[in-house]
Parts: C-alpha cells; sequence; structure tokens
C-alpha cells in the first residue's frame, strides 16, 4: 500500500478536484489519527484517501463503496482497509463501524468536508480558525446544507473524542495541507 499506488487509483478515477481534495482532506485527518494513536499510519491514509475514489462512477448506494471495494479487493488491498471503507456507509448494515480505524473514517468524513466549506468562507482560512466558529457555524443548517450534522456529532461520539477536541485536532491536520486544499489564506488576512 504505498501512496504512489493509491495516487495512481485516485488519478484514475476520480476527475473532480473537489472530490480530491476532499479525499486528501480526509487522508490528512486519518494520518493524523494514526500518529496520535500509535496506529499504522500508512494504512489509515489510504482508508482515508480511497475512501470515495469509486463516488465519482458510482454515486448511488449501495454502488458506492462496493463497487470499490472489489476494484480494491482485486488490486490485493488488506481486507480490514476495504471493511474500513465500507463501513463509512450507513447504509450497508452488514458492515458496523467495529474497528478504531472505521470509527475514524467516519469520524473524520463529514467533519474534513464541512471544515474546508468554513475555511473558504473565512479570509484566513484555516487559520485561526477555532471550534467555536464551527459550531457556531454547524447550527446554521442552510450553511454547507449537504453536510449531516447527526454524522459529525455521532462520528466523534463513536470515536470517544469530544465535539470541540475532534474540530480542533482536524484543523491542525489539515493546515499542513492548505495549498493542496486550496485554502491559503488570502492576502493581508488576519488570522482572526
Amino acid at each position: 500500500m504505498i501512496r504512489e499506488q493509491n495516487l495512481e487509483l485516485l488519478n484514475d478515477y476520480v476527475k473532480n478536484p473537489g472530490l480530491q481534495r476532499h479525499m486528501f482532506a480526509v487522508e490528512a485527518g486519518m494520518r493524523a489519527y494514526a500518529v496520535r494513536w500509535n496506529q499504522d499510519v500508512e494504512k489509515w491514509a489510504t482508508v482515508g484517501l480511497l475512501h470515495d475514489f469509486d463516488y465519482e462512477r458510482w454515486p448511488d448506494p449501495p454502488d458506492h463503496p462496493l463497487q470499490g471495494s472489489e476494484i480494491l479487493r482485486s488490486k490485493g488491498y488488506p481486507e480490514d482497509v476495504i471493511y474500513a471503507i465500507k463501513s463509512h456507509a450507513d447504509y450497508l448494515t452488514d458492515c458496523p463501524r467495529v474497528s478504531q480505524m472505521d470509527k475514524a473514517l467516519y469520524a473524520c468524513d463529514e467533519l474534513c468536508g464541512f471544515l474546508v466549506a468554513c475555511a473558504l468562507m473565512r479570509p484566513g482560512r484555516l487559520e485561526g480558525m477555532t471550534a467555536k466558529s464551527v459550531r457556531k457555524k454547524l447550527k446554521t443548517t442552510t450553511f454547507a446544507a449537504a453536510v449531516n450534522r447527526d454524522d459529525i456529532v455521532r462520528g466523534a461520539a463513536d470515536l470517544g473524542v469530544d465535539l470541540d477536541e475532534h474540530i480542533t485536532f482536524l484543523i491542525a491536520a489539515l493546515q499542513p495541507i492548505a495549498g493542496i486544499l486550496e485554502l491559503i489564506p488570502e492576502a493581508g488576512a488576519s488570522a482572526d
């Protein structure tokens, strides 16, 4: 599971730059949690990077993520990686989130998308973003309306982390890849 192989797969299946950025964001969150909990960093990063690689071609349940899981299996990816990716889909009732890796993917997925949406609204982007400001945006249901707020809350709870701590942790995880995420602060922006 080398990153080059993962990137090749991503580039073969995902053409939408926004979806690619989302996958990079979730990869960064998974990588950070793996480091925090002394887990297999490359395995966790693979799960984050490839969790939606089949979504562009097969967006409808249950094709996503089942089509992708078959592709990953045919390429020799480990079963725990495939299972974790399948478990991020609530509609696959035969794949409950069991491992810490499964739970981390679910917890990172929606929140990373929401954090990027929040950052795009701020001149400083990720710089100076706080859990308090993100929580305020979570209450505004018309903002990033496609993001499931219940999934964000449930994800943190299932992972066993406080939601504010989870938000703060993921903001920090995304900051090193701000350029990849196109979240460089605007010129002259304060860290507010």
